[in-house]
């Protein structure tokens, strides 16, 4: 919960050169706000491209504040993403069915059961065939991402589900896309409609 305080205090910062803050575009982050993130990622119409909750934050900040853009996994981006989560608390995700969704869906499908790595495993080998077994001795879940930003107590910190992934991959042993690549973008989109109709309950907090 700091970093959901630290949220609120730069909802309400207007140090940028715009002098704006985002509470003065957006006004009241309780209502303006609720539902917000639990209908992200969303994919664009024209363009076929995914942007998740990260990157819609860096656009505001970029295009409205004309304020640099926030660093991946950066306390500051953590922050305002874990805030407006907070506001979706309880929320149903919902993800949109246009054409240009489902075929991001199905992208982010290919990734979860693709085999890959010197393990050759697929993130779909653990949490879909063999979901509440265990795996050194810890559960394994089904892996919804209803949680995220999530504080995880073997990283001491909060993090988003893109590193979260990227843990993932390099525990098959592959190679890890890039921070904020369209893979990883089209990954969440397709993991936030594996848990559609359950409720965001952000910030979780998992071992």
């Amino acid at each position: 919960m700091f970093w959901v305080l630290d949220g609120d205090t730069l909802w309400r910062n207007s140090a940028n050169p715009e002098r704006k803050s985002c509470g003065d575009c957006h006004g009241d982050a309780k209502s303006s706000m609720k539902g917000v993130s639990a209908r992200y990622p969303v994919a664009h119409g024209q363009t076929g491209a995914v942007t998740t909750l990260e990157a819609q934050v860096n656009i505001c900040c970029t295009a409205r504040q004309n304020a640099p853009v926030l660093a991946s996994e950066s306390k500051e981006l953590l922050a305002l993403t874990a805030f407006l989560a907070r506001q979706s608390k309880g929320e149903s995700i919902t993800v949109g069915n246009s054409a240009t969704t489902q075929a991001a869906i199905a992208r982010g499908r290919m990734i979860w059961e693709r085999r890959q790595g010197q393990l050759n495993l697929s993130c779909a080998n653990c949490h879909d065939d063999n979901w509440n077994g265990k795996l050194a001795g810890a559960p394994i879940p089904q892996g919804h991402s209803t949680g995220y930003p999530i504080y995880r107590l073997e990283w001491q910190t909060l993090g988003s589900l893109q590193r979260r992934s990227r843990n993932r991959m390099t525990g098959m042993r592959a190679e890890p896309y890039a921070a904020g690549s369209p893979e990883f973008a089209d990954l969440e989109l397709f993991l936030m409609w594996r848990a559609r109709d359950l409720p965001a309950d952000t910030p979780g907090v998992r071992p």
